[in-house]
Parts: C-alpha cells; structure tokens; sequence
C-alpha cells in the first residue's frame, strides 16, 4: 500500500492505496439488526490479508445473474478493461473486520430491489459471496475536537464504525435519516456521542442540519446519502455553518433513478 501524496491536507487527512484483490468467502451467519437492516458474516480463507484502514472504506460486492457473468465473475481481474460479460457491482462498507476469527460483517439494507438487496434477502450460511478491495482507505487522523457525521441507513455502517474508533474526550454529533423508529441502532463510542434519529416521513434531514449547533473547536464534518441530498447537506454546512471545506467529506452513497446530476 502507498500513501496518495495528492491528498494531502493541513489536518493530516490522506489517502492509502491498497492492492485489489478478489476475495471469494462463505457466508457465516445471517442476523437480522432491524426489520431493514440484515448483517451478513462471511469468512474463509481468502479472507487473510483483508486490510480496510478507514471508517469509510467501500468494498465492491459482485453478483452474477447469468452462467456467463459466473463465469466471469471466478476469473476476472478487478480494474482489468474488456468487453465480455461482468457481473453486477455495489460498493459496501466492512462493518467489522476480525481476521484473528476470519470474519467480516457486512450490513444491507433490505430495500425490495437491486442485485446486492435481492441476494441479502435471501443469503444463507454456506452460500458464496466475491468480494473486491478496498481499493484505498481515507485516513482521518485523530486530530479534531469534534466530529459531525450526517447519513441515511446505508451510511450506519461507516458512522458506527467511526464512532466506535473515536477515544473518550472528544464529542460526536451523528445525525442519521431513518424509515422509522424501529430502524434505530445502538452505537457505541468512547467519545461523547449526541445521536439525533431522523425520521424520513416526519422531518426534512436539511431541516435538521440546518437548524443545528455546531460544537466550538476543530471539527471534521462527513456526509453520506443520497447523491442530490448530498450535495445540498453540503451547501448548507458551507453556507450556513461555515464549516472547514478541507475537513469535509461529502459522497452520494446512491442515486435516485433519473437523476444525473453531477
């Protein structure tokens, strides 16, 4: 792995690029954390060597569909160009990595449709799952008096996974998106942790985040929903809070059909 010397910023934050590797594991174990949200453990041993360095840290999940994309899917090489068939690819957060075990979580949202939900739906220990990655990990070091973390469901595993790095002295303020009340889960931290549950069909996110107050101190702001509620999330931390643009991470963790704004 190697250091992306292009990302340097005044508050250490860089980027580590990893070596991809394609990954077949077994799934484990199938628990179910919300009526939404289902926790598949896979492990085996292509899991050795996995290395996710970041709270945020995306992997690629693949999903044949056809003979052909299995096919496929047991040969390619990640990143390789070419024009044969490919299986279906989504980007998840490791929620837990445990080598010594040889485990790693990996949290769906059970949301009715797409390749990566219609095969968690109906995942089951002893089936397969191809992994690949990450290809790099966003490295925050521990630098900041306070953390703002904004996200919907899909981004629970990156927030929790930040919260439970976070040592006690600091202060976190998580504002997370929700279908409804019994989407709630425990995060557990040694920091200071004010977590506030919005419910999607109650409150407006942009309301929320508009109308909060920002502790005083560094803070380092991060930002994971849907793409154009992204970027509007982001405009109102800039805009409205003033927050440092050089300790800001926004991403579009996924994509309204029909919308193909940049």
């Amino acid at each position: 792995m190697k250091a992306d010397q292009h990302a340097e910023s005044p508050y250490g934050i860089h980027r580590v690029m990893h070596d991809i590797k394609r990954r077949r594991l077994d799934v484990l174990r199938v628990t179910d954390l919300t009526p939404r949200m289902r926790r598949i453990t896979v492990g085996g041993a292509e899991l050795a060597g996995f290395l996710s360095l970041g709270a945020d840290d995306h992997i690629k999940l693949l999903f044949a569909t056809t003979p052909e994309e299995q096919a496929a899917l047991e040969t390619m090489t990640l990143g390789a160009k070419g024009d044969g068939p490919k299986p279906a690819m989504r980007d998840y957060t490791p929620r837990r990595i445990d080598l010594q075990a040889g485990e790693l979580d990996i949290d769906f949202v059970l949301h009715g449709d797409g390749p990566a939900s219609t095969w968690a739906a109906q995942a089951a220990p002893g089936q397969s799952l191809y992994i690949g990655g990450p290809r790099s990990s966003n490295i925050v070091p521990d630098s900041f008096d306070s953390y703002l973390l904004i996200g919907d469901e899909t981004a629970i595993p990156a927030i929790a996974r930040r919260l439970e790095e976070l040592p006690a002295g600091r202060r976190a303020i998580a504002v997370i998106e929700i279908e409804d009340a019994s989407e709630r889960q425990p995060l557990l931290s040694a920091a200071d942790v004010e977590v506030i549950w919005v419910e999607r069909h109650s409150a407006q996110l942009t309301d929320v985040v508009s109308q909060l107050t920002l502790p005083a101190g560094t803070l380092y702001s991060w930002v994971a929903t849907e793409a154009s509620l992204s970027r509007k999330l982001r405009r109102i931390l800039l805009d409205e809070h003033k927050v440092d643009d050089q300790a800001l991470k926004v991403a579009g963790y996924w994509r309204v059909e029909g919308d193909d704004e940049e």
